[in-house]
């Protein structure tokens, strides 16, 4: 559970008193016409809104008078301990728990299959991860919590189109609200799907004519299936294939831009882990290099559906547990087999350095912010080779006085 401090003013802010007045206004003279705009009823507005209060509990607000607090040097949990955020303890209990539903809802997973593309072991691992199959608690008010994220956040804009699409989900009849509870970012149900999510994706599977992603199965897994296959999940197809990279193969070959099919990776001595063939029919499909620890942890040849799971959240680290957790359902398999070896420990400001360094030799680091990413990754791999260092595309301590 996630530890919230209650906001503090500096001396030249607005009290509560008047910022609460400040959000009743808002609500009457800003809010209220973008949603008239986009066809949101005034019944169904003055509803939702009239009893509202601001969640001064939340984290990330910016009250009227006061700043956002400045980023603090920092490293960042998805890449300090890649090890970490794969709990041996966590995995197993999913697995078990999903395998044991796998079996429950075969017959909800197979129509979802046939229908969507997606396998059922797939849209369990997501249901897991999101919310432990249903059991993890949904205890906010989603109104409530967009509306205050709207009114005064980091990111204003983006929580009042959110906001407008809870309102627009309430108007279509979906659900009361009352009955939109979400999470402290606002996400929606069992798949923490956004609101706009929602309207896009969420399917009423079970014929009862409403889209309920907080207590039906059917809707739950059906909405998950058909958000991945809308991002473009490819029916027939796998996430990947944890591998083993000869010395003499570059790491600095990852990427979804650097796509080869498979047989061309297996032509240059990649092999599967686990000792078996990549499957005969993946030999012409693409296929991606993902080191996400360099050649300090597991390898993998990913496909383009990797990638549609990073749609759901955008980390390396959260697909990988997506995909294991996938395969232990489906397979009874166990944990990846290469180590996390002892990386992630530097600071987000000594990384940052680093890719300031790579850009002003002319490399591509993607975006400069601190965190290894592909682009950063082989870029530094490149720059090893180049400087007679054996490539390990991760970022370390021995490198910072190297590249300046």
């Amino acid at each position: 559970m996630i530890a919230l401090a209650l906001v503090s003013f500096p001396a030249h802010a607005a009290s509560k008193a008047e910022v609460e007045a400040m959000f009743r206004a808002w609500i009457d003279n800003d809010l209220w016409p973008a949603a008239r705009k986009t066809g949101v009823s005034e019944k169904t507005f003055r509803a939702a809104m009239d009893g509202v209060t601001l969640n001064w509990d939340l984290p990330d607000l910016v009250p009227p008078g006061s700043k956002p607090k400045k980023e603090q040097a920092q490293s960042q949990a998805e890449f300090s301990a890649p090890g970490a955020y794969f709990s041996e303890k966590r995995l197993q209990s999913l697995a078990a728990r999903g395998s044991s539903l796998a079996r429950a809802h075969a017959s909800t997973l197979r129509r979802i299959e046939q229908r969507f593309g997606v396998p059922g072991e797939i849209v369990l691992a997501v249901w897991g991860r999101e919310s432990g199959f249903g059991s993890a608690k949904i205890p906010y008010s989603a109104v409530e919590v967009l509306a205050t994220k709207a009114f005064m956040s980091t990111r204003k804009d983006l929580f009042r189109k959110e906001l407008i699409a809870a309102l627009h989900i309430v108007d279509g009849g979906d659900r009361t609200v009352g009955q939109l509870r979400g999470s402290w970012a606002g996400a929606l149900g069992q798949p923490q799907f956004m609101p706009t999510s929602f309207l896009q994706y969420a399917v009423d599977f079970d014929g009862d004519g409403v889209r309920d992603i907080w207590d039906s199965v059917p809707d739950t897994l059906a909405s998950i299936a058909n958000y991945l296959v809308k991002k473009g999940w490819q029916p027939g197809r796998g996430w990947g294939y944890e591998v083993s990279i000869p010395d003499g193969v570059s790491c600095a070959q990852e990427g979804p831009d650097l796509a080869k099919p498979i047989s061309a990776w297996a032509s240059s001595g990649i092999t599967r882990i686990s000792g078996k063939a990549f499957p005969a029919g993946e030999a012409k499909a693409s296929g991606m290099m993902l080191v996400p620890a360099g050649t300090h942890g597991p390898e993998f040849i990913v496909t383009p559906n990797f990638y549609v799971l990073k749609e759901y959240n955008n980390s390396d680290l959260y697909a990988l547990f997506l995909g294991n957790l996938a395969d232990r359902i489906a397979y009874g398999s166990g944990p990846f087999r290469g180590a996390w070896g002892d990386v992630g420990r530097m600071l987000r400001s000594d990384v940052l350095a680093m890719q300031k360094a790579l850009v002003a030799k002319g490399y591509d680091v993607g975006k400069v912010d601190g965190l290894p990413g592909y682009k950063t990754r082989r870029s530094l791999g490149d720059w090893q080779a180049k400087n007679g260092l054996a490539p390990t595309c991760f970022p370390d301590a021995s490198l910072k006085a190297k590249l300046r």
